[in-house]
């Protein structure tokens, strides 16, 4: 992986319009409920619109979710049944069967991408898969928040996006907060929805995330 890979403009790029519409679209016709906003205090607003007070929530681990401040809403102001500070309060050690189980199948689930392809596909990379299978299909609804500089071409060029740049950022954070490497052991793509309403994107016109 050489250094120009890793830094090109091309993954940090924010999409034009006339991309952003036709991917919309394309999202839309396939079972994915999507919109634009330009700020990410407009998408913090959109999401919090979305969920009912008291409602059972999970965040998934994102650099977007902290950037918006979306996390610490959801789930320290107490308006929501945030599943994840009780995860964190649980030993893994003597309680790792019933911490699959509560991440698994929350009401609602909010969280980010690694890229959107044009015609219409979210692909998300994971290190241990632990939250790909509630983004699949055991998340009640799901919400993205997305930059529209990870809108790509096509599936081919989503992966170079995933191991070009989001792996070494990624790799960067793991090594900061968790003092360990981080990897791609598994990848989710999501081509269509059958569920009506299941999932909404929320595309921001600001760069934010890997």
């Amino acid at each position: 992986m050489d250094k120009q890979s890793f830094s090109s403009n091309k993954w940090t790029k924010l999409a034009d319009k006339q991309t952003i519409d036709i991917t919309i679209k394309a999202l839309q016709a396939n079972g994915i409920d999507a919109k634009f906003v330009e700020t990410s205090k407009a998408a913090k607003s959109e999401v919090l619109a979305l969920i009912p007070k008291g409602a059972e929530v999970m965040t998934m681990t994102s650099v977007t979710l902290d950037t918006v401040s979306l996390a610490a809403e959801l789930n320290e102001s107490g308006k929501y049944n945030a599943i994840r500070p009780k995860l964190l309060k649980m030993d893994y050690k003597l309680q790792a069967n019933e911490m699959r189980k509560m991440a698994a199948a929350p009401d609602w689930v909010v969280g980010s991408v690694h890229a959107v392809t044009e015609d219409g596909h979210l692909l998300i990379a994971s290190n241990t898969g632990s939250q790909l299978a509630t983004e699949a299909y055991t998340g009640g609804k799901l919400i993205f928040v997305v930059g529209t500089q990870k809108i790509v071409k096509d599936t081919d060029e989503a992966l170079e996006r995933i191991y070009q740049h989001s792996l070494p950022l990624e790799n960067q954070r793991a090594q900061k907060a968790y003092g360990m490497n981080s990897q791609v052991g598994k990848i989710l793509i999501i081509n269509k929805e059958v569920q009506p309403g299941r999932i909404t994107l929320i595309f921001v016109n600001e760069k934010l995330g890997f």
